[in-house]
């Protein structure tokens, strides 16, 4: 076995240990243990099927509150909505060898119109059930089935609510901070390449640039995730749990990772002489590398305030202008205007921007009350 399948099982392993899931099977296994101790003092014949009661808790155990009270809730109306279709079959032509597979069929069809979301697949299974296991107590299991599932999905949700799950917009902030190490980390990929050789031999960057898409991806549904783990989490209402920095964060580094996406495939299709690439003077290694670096080391930078900071930024500005000063040299002398040159360093001096407005925007929210233009 390869080490990096051994490594992609071992992390896959980590991650169903992590405190987070660990919690979470805690209190899937109290709500089960409750919904079983309840289910057999349920009224009526629906003591006669308690073990609906600990299936109907596991299923509304979700990591967060809003995921539970949704899957919940749908698995219910796809339970009610297959028992309705059984129970038709029953007063009418009862269950026989065509109506059974009929009631199956027309439930499969229903689940496929997304009303039910996560029940969709208790449709056609309560339809069944009630058919096939219920039989002459049709009615009797009916109400026990779904009694029973609504008594655990309550549990889940009580226990959920009272053992409240973990808010994830730090996770999340988390995964921004990482993306922004990794946008950096590319452009510096991309300088220290230039600088080495012309025409460059590393080409991992080009691969490397590829992932920025996905990266950015996962960080969104991450985001995501924290949004919703805050929806009905008592947690939340302390109010230190706020996503939309988060969310501004984002937004620059998404349009910051399409500029240095378009940077890299501009920089291979000219260093490679790919179809359409335009060509790239060997003068240009040097400015670009340095402009290169310098911009990464403002988006490293990105929430640092400080005055070594500040005079980075400067620093990346400067290196912008001295390579796009090269550029227009170039295109004076050769009489060629268009060239990778041009695009790359355009690019540069809008991701500068971008972090320039950024930085304003929080300056605005810092300052105090009566310093704000109005």
């Amino acid at each position: 076995m390869s080490s990096g399948v051994t490594r992609e099982r071992f992390e896959t392993l980590r991650s169903a240990f992590q405190s987070a899931r660990l919690l979470l099977a805690a209190k899937a296994a109290l709500a089960v243990g409750i919904a079983w101790a309840i289910a057999p003092h349920m009224p009526g014949v629906t003591d006669e099927y308690p073990y609906y009661a600990p299936l109907g808790a596991l299923l509304s155990m979700y990591p967060t509150l809003m995921e539970s009270a949704k899957s919940g809730l749908q698995t219910l109306l796809g339970l009610a909505v297959g028992i309705g279709l059984a129970l038709v079959v029953v007063v009418t032509v009862g269950p026989n060898w065509w109506t059974i597979p009929l009631v199956a069929g027309i439930g499969v069809l229903l689940s496929g119109t997304g009303w039910f979301g996560v029940g969709q697949e208790y449709v056609p299974i309560a339809a069944l059930f009630v058919l096939i296991i219920g039989g002459q107590n049709s009615d009797d299991y009916s109400l026990g089935y779904l009694t029973q599932m609504a008594v655990g999905v309550a549990v889940g949700l009580a226990v959920n609510l009272l053992i409240a799950p973990r808010i994830l917009t730090g996770v999340a902030a988390a995964r921004v901070a990482a993306f922004r190490r990794q946008l950096a980390r590319h452009l510096h990929d991309i300088g220290e390449a230039v600088s080495e050789s012309w025409p460059p031999e590393r080409d991992a960057w080009v691969r490397d640039a590829a992932a920025l898409a996905d990266t950015s991806r996962e960080v969104r549904r991450a985001l995501v995730e924290a949004d919703t783990s805050r929806k009905g989490n008592p947690r939340a209402m302390r109010g230190r749990h706020g996503t939309s920095d988060v969310h501004d964060r984002l937004e620059v580094l998404e349009l910051i990772a399409v500029r240095t996406r378009d940077i890299s495939e501009t920089l291979a299709d000219a260093i490679w002489e790919r179809p359409g690439g335009l060509g790239l003077d060997a003068d240009l290694a040097d400015p670009l590398s340095e402009a290169c670096q310098r911009v990464a080391d403002c988006i490293e930078q990105d929430d640092d305030d400080s005055a070594e900071a500040h005079r980075s930024r400067e620093g990346a500005a400067r290196a912008v202008r001295l390579l796009l000063e090269e550029v227009n040299r170039i295109a004076v002398n050769s009489g060629q205007a268009i060239g990778p040159g041009v695009v790359i360093g355009m690019h540069l001096r809008r991701i500068l921007l971008l972090l320039r407005s950024r930085d304003e925007q929080q300056g605005r929210e810092r300052a105090p009350r009566g310093d704000v233009d109005t």
